[in-house]
């Protein structure tokens, strides 16, 4: 395989794959760099990449693993990591106007969600992934990432209903 089939294979997918990492390292400068580390692994296996049936959800699988291990040894190494969209939950009320838009809203939910069923939204509501390669992915049964989707769906409704109902009554 030479490097312009490499850049149309990975083309495609490749910003999936920013958005996965940015996801699990906040930090768009740690996506960027785990990003490009999953490419460079990829184009290193370059030559055996046709024995995988999706070298998308290969290239997700990838991306999500290397993210979690450099969450892992950035808690090994007692470096705290924070979220700077949540040093304060209680936002004043200019930053209350600010966040009013919904998706907004919905992003900070989905951030706090369990590692898990964070990566589970981002699959299904945001990439478009079915449930079979979501499970894939996750190594989990179909049926495990279909019930973990459903109570993130319902945190998420949850948390809005109270959003959009407070102080009222």
């Amino acid at each position: 395989m030479n490097q312009l089939e490499f850049v149309n294979l990975t083309n495609p997918f490749k910003d999936k794959l920013f958005r996965l990492a940015k996801r699990l390292l906040v930090s768009t400068e740690e996506a960027e760099d785990a990003t490009q580390e999953v490419l460079v692994k990829l184009w290193d296996k370059k030559q055996g990449l046709d024995k995988y049936n999706n070298v998308e959800a290969f290239a997700m699988t990838m991306t999500k693993n290397y993210c979690l291990d450099q969450l892992k040894s950035k808690r090994a190494s007692n470096l705290q990591i924070v979220h700077n969209n949540f040093t304060d939950r209680t936002p004043l009320m200019q930053q209350q106007l600010e966040d009013s838009d919904s998706l907004s809203w919905v992003e900070k939910i989905i951030n706090e969600l369990p590692e898990q069923q964070r990566l589970i939204v981002q699959f299904r509501d945001v990439e478009q992934y079915e449930f079979e390669e979501i499970a894939k992915m996750m190594e989990m049964n179909e049926t495990a990432v279909r019930v973990a989707l459903s109570r993130a769906r319902k945190t998420i409704r949850e948390f809005m209903t109270k959003t959009h109902n407070y102080g009222i009554g």
